[in-house]
């Protein structure tokens, strides 16, 4: 089992972003390169870097994610809605 702290390297800010992933069914591997590679099945894999270069980078990647997600599976959109009331 990958943890998020062994994938993210003293990087704080990709912490959030890899528990997100994990919590939502990804699997996280690094890459050779150093890259996150974000896997699910049926689904195309996603990569991003392990430094971001910008604040916004780990809130790019988490919206790659659950837009990856919403493609495939089009109740994702339904049970957000549900829970944002």
């Amino acid at each position: 089992m990958t943890t998020a702290r062994s994938l993210h390297r003293l990087n704080k800010r990709l912490k959030p972003l890899i528990d997100f992933a994990l919590k939502e069914g990804w699997e996280v591997v690094r890459t050779a390169g150093g890259h996150l590679k974000f896997t699910k099945p049926g689904l195309p894999p996603i990569y991003t870097g392990s430094t971001p270069g910008d604040r916004r980078a780990g809130l790019n990647a988490r919206a790659r994610l659950r837009r990856t997600d919403r493609a495939i599976d089009p109740k994702a959109t339904t049970r957000e809605a549900d829970a944002d009331g």
